[in-house]
């Protein structure tokens, strides 16, 4: 499986009618509604704002919509596409304006498919890796030794907190958890010790 590292665009013209294909990560279904709400009133001169999305490790949630085009002709394309290219955690949006020229059920598949095809070229994927959680404390003399060592490791979402001493929290590969874990209580000469909370 692979999720979108950030957000992507891209657009295609279709005998006038203009598509605009727009990729964005998610963290969870519960973002898919505001997402929709705002791309609706950022084109509320658009035709259709149809959309598909994907969300879970093993992409085991997924919904999509036609936005009032024929049954099957738009929101199915794009999800078939994602589905094609592992994906998930996203939401993939295509803002049809209307041009003039009827495209047909055909062409319209076409378009929509088209259109979620090119927004991922465009995205930059990246492999589904559980992450951990961890959190250690450390007097500030031993963190600047610590944080050079965090540099080692594929850490995310990091935070500190500057108090009496240092708290440090963020997200590890979870593979390269016990390897931090280790890391820091030898370095530390054993006072740091890592709480490391398992991928869910």
């Amino acid at each position: 499986m692979v999720a979108p590292s950030s957000y992507a665009s891209a657009e295609l013209t279709v005998k006038g009618s203009r598509f605009l294909a727009e990729l964005f990560p998610l963290a969870a279904q519960d973002e898919v509604r505001a997402l929709l709400k705002a791309q609706k009133a950022k084109y509320a001169d658009a035709t259709h704002v149809v959309h598909a999305f994907i969300v879970g490790k093993h992409a085991e949630i997924m919904g999509m919509s036609d936005d009032g085009e024929p049954g099957g002709t738009a929101g199915r394309p794009v999800l078939d596409v994602m589905k094609g290219r592992d994906l998930t955690n996203s939401l993939l949006t295509v803002t049809r304006w209307f041009g003039g020229t009827l495209l047909g059920t055909g062409g319209l598949v076409h378009a929509y498919g088209d259109s979620a095809k090119l927004v991922l070229e465009e995205a930059v994927l990246e492999p589904l890796v559980d992450r951990s959680d961890f959190a250690f404390s450390s007097d500030y003399a031993q963190y600047q030794v610590l944080k050079k060592l965090l540099e080692r490791y594929q850490v995310t979402a990091l935070e500190e907190e500057f108090g009496e001493g240092v708290t440090v929290r963020g997200k590890i590969v979870s593979s390269e958890a016990e390897s931090l874990s280790a890391q820091v209580f030898d370095v530390s000469g054993g006072k740091v010790k890592v709480e490391v909370k398992a991928a869910e």
